[in-house]
């Protein structure tokens, strides 16, 4: 296979400075970009010096076009508003767009997939290669059990993470309402306080709990009288995050233009 040279936007933040540090010297992918947000205080920083790997030579931009122009393929884990331009610019220039950003709108998620028609994006909710499993079992779970089973699905994660539910917890609650047969929208419950009332049947429940540094932990419960089911999945280190997406990439590399997820790459569909 032909080298893979690839870009980063978000290159200053952890997941960044992780992506960086996992591609770090596997054969067949080479680092040639990387973007910040205008203000960033990592703009002309080297990025492999940040991401503790040594110097690479490539310095952070403060302009994401700077990195489709130089890329074959973008890495991007940054936040929702950031995610719509980089899906834009994938799909003017043809560049294939590894998406890993949560708490996209129903709007934003429009934009991505209408860029998609144009460049092959792969956007999952977590490229962990467990937690992808999992969303295949909850899903099977869910159609089996009928709906003396509720479901709750619980999520953890460290002190800075900016939006609740998790991207994750949510995909796990679209695969339960998938195997249910049932609009998540319409069947979900996200929060809890004061005087609720029984818990309504049918419903999918989230809780979130925030703190630490924990990297992720997932739980999907599925509670009836008399016996609980828990599927779950716990991660200790964000670097299987980005092996996952590395290994998203490597399958993305030469694709058509489209929308993919972690089951085609993992044979899962």
């Amino acid at each position: 296979m032909a080298e893979i040279k690839l870009g980063i936007v978000g290159a200053g933040g952890r997941m960044g400075q992780m992506l960086v540090a996992e591609a770090h010297g596997q054969p067949g992918l080479r680092i040639v970009a990387g973007g910040e947000a205008s203000r960033s205080k990592h703009i002309g920083q080297d990025l492999g010096a940040l991401a503790g790997v040594g110097p690479l030579g490539v310095k952070i931009s403060g302009d994401s076009a700077d990195v489709f122009r130089a890329s074959d393929l973008v890495l991007d884990f940054t936040v929702a508003a950031a995610s719509v331009r980089h899906a834009e610019l994938a799909a003017e220039r043809g560049r294939a767009l590894v998406l890993g950003t949560t708490g996209l709108d129903a709007a934003q998620g429009t934009s991505v997939r209408r860029a998609a028609t144009r460049a092959p994006i792969l956007w999952a909710a977590n490229y962990s290669l467990g937690v992808n499993l999992l969303l295949s079992l909850v899903e099977d779970a869910a159609r089996r059990l009928g709906e003396e089973f509720d479901i709750e699905v619980l999520e953890m994660h460290h002190r800075q993470k900016i939006d609740a539910p998790s991207g994750t917890a949510l995909a796990l609650g679209e695969a339960a309402a998938r195997g249910r047969g049932i609009d998540l929208g319409a069947r979900s419950q996200r929060v809890r306080d004061g005087v609720t009332g029984a818990r309504r049947a049918g419903d999918i429940g989230f809780a979130t709990l925030r703190g630490g540094d924990v990297a992720g932990e997932h739980c999907v419960i599925f509670a009836a009288a008399g016996e609980r089911i828990e599927l779950g999945h716990r991660a200790t280190t964000r670097a299987i995050f980005a092996r996952g997406a590395l290994k998203a990439a490597r399958w993305l590399a030469g694709k058509p233009a489209g929308l993919y997820d972690m089951k085609d790459v993992l044979g899962l569909r």
